[in-house]
């Protein structure tokens, strides 16, 4: 019954066109909202709350897994998820259990929306009651189809949540809202509403910047071992590379969830003139105009270049992904690369196959900026003649140890976790000044700007 009427109402909503969708901030006349950054910890469960604009901690230690011992309990007592449970917890987890990957808030900036890995779930939380330590404070939970949870992204007027299911191969849409759609279908906040294809482990989704398509990538098993098949940083031999599975960069179209276009990256890096790449993209910075799409792929230390409106470099239909045939445009049009700081690293012990995880442009798109994350340092990136400046220990003075994601912030500034130092950092693009480091929690991992209501902040 549950999921014919998920069907039943992702008809509805697909009917009714949910894009293109207008952006927007917080809804005129509502109750007063502060900008902030949510910087979530994956391996403590807890985030920090930081005011956007002042750089100053408003809130730290928020419990995002009050219900840990709930949940623990019912995994110990099922021998089929604590085995789910363990391999998160010594794959992707490093030793670590997953507590807190992503995380948005509502419009109204009454409630977080978050993506818990090791609990498979994602849960909306009453960050006011969260922030009291106080009872009730997850109001919804819904599970995966998998056994893990992992990237969000969130639509630009803040309706709607995409959820990468790392083990289904699939994308899940929920509203973030209570709404009454024009043909008189009621959806609730948490609600599972539609889903779409990926490869093999989902990872990152981004909207356009009208909300009519979605970018979405997938990174295959980065947990398999065997990665050092031949010596150097990037060619890592085709029986270890078939082994990851399938790898796409796709776009969908939102208004019914087709895919519109889909790569396998390694095939187009290949066609580009450099064979023996990963397939794998890792996080991606969309360039203003939405032609140029920034990656890191695994293993590489440095940027892939895309041209989404490129002819096809060879001028064939060479492959398929899945069941879609390669686009007759798309191109790579350019590596820049980036210092390799650890050269004799095996790459068995690259981080879930990560030389750089983390990516980000400023809003002119003049600059990108990178989290080398075994290499320990932040590039700010030149788009147009790939100089940079690295941002490291020897040259800040503090420590810049895994840095593990970037993402723009109000301001024009680049915002970095540094999950090994505990840290976070926030560099002006404009100046390319560090504006402010300090403490967070037990691995940040995901940062993202939201809203929080000045109730709560007291």
């Amino acid at each position: 019954m549950r999921r014919s009427f998920r069907v039943a109402t992702a008809v509805a909503v697909a009917g009714l066109s949910l894009a293109p969708l207008s952006a927007s901030g917080p809804a005129a006349g509502a109750t007063a909202k502060r900008s902030v950054m949510f910087v979530g910890n994956n391996w403590a469960g807890t985030a920090s709350m930081v005011d956007a604009s002042t750089l100053k901690t408003l809130k730290s230690g928020i419990n995002l897994v009050p219900d840990k011992a709930q949940e623990l309990a019912a995994i110990y007592a099922n021998p089929a998820k604590l085995a789910e449970f363990l391999l998160i917890r010594y794959g992707p987890g490093e030793g670590h259990d997953q507590f807190v990957d992503d995380m948005f808030t509502t419009p109204d900036g009454k409630y977080l929306a978050v993506s818990r890995p090791s609990f498979a779930d994602v849960v909306w939380i009453d960050i006011a009651k969260a922030i009291a330590k106080a009872p009730g404070a997850i109001v919804h939970e819904e599970q995966m189809d998998g056994f893990r949870t992992d990237h969000m992204g969130l639509s630009p007027n803040g309706q709607r949540l995409l959820v990468s299911d790392s083990t289904s191969r699939t994308v899940h849409e929920y509203s973030m809202v209570n709404q009454t759609l024009a043909n008189g279908t009621k959806i609730t906040m948490g609600q599972r509403l539609r889903t779409f294809e990926s490869g093999e482990t989902p990872h990152e989704s981004n909207y356009s910047k009208d909300g009519s398509r979605i970018f979405h990538a997938s990174i295959g098993r980065v947990y398999t071992p065997g990665d050092d098949v031949y010596a150097g940083p990037v060619k890592i031999g085709p029986v270890n590379d078939a082994i990851k599975g399938d790898r796409w960069f796709e776009i969908v179209r939102n208004a019914d969830f087709s895919i519109l276009k889909r790569w396998d990256m390694g095939k187009e890096l290949a066609e580009a003139g450099y064979p023996g790449m990963s397939s794998a993209v890792r996080p991606m910075a969309i360039a203003p105009g939405e032609r140029f799409i920034y990656f890191q792929v695994s293993y590489f230390h440095g940027i892939v270049e895309f041209d989404t409106q490129a002819p096809d470099i060879d001028g064939k239909v060479g492959y398929k992904a899945g069941t879609v045939a390669e686009p007759r445009t798309g191109a790579v049009t350019r590596l820049i690369t980036l210092p390799n700081k650890v050269p004799t690293m095996p790459l068995e012990n690259y981080v879930n196959d990560s030389a750089h995880h983390g990516l980000s442009i400023d809003t002119t798109g003049k600059t990108l900026c990178a989290a080398g994350t075994m290499d320990d340092y932040v590039a700010m990136v030149n788009r147009a003649t790939g100089s940079y400046k690295l941002y490291d220990t020897s040259t800040t003075g503090h420590s810049y140890e895994k840095p593990y994601w970037t993402t723009e912030g109000p301001g024009n500034r680049c915002w970095v976790s540094l999950s090994g130092a505990d840290s976070v950092a926030v560099i002006d693009f404009a100046t390319g000044k560090e504006l402010a480091y300090f403490p967070v929690g037990d691995h940040p991992q995901r940062i993202r700007h939201g809203w929080v209501l000045e109730s709560i902040l007291g």
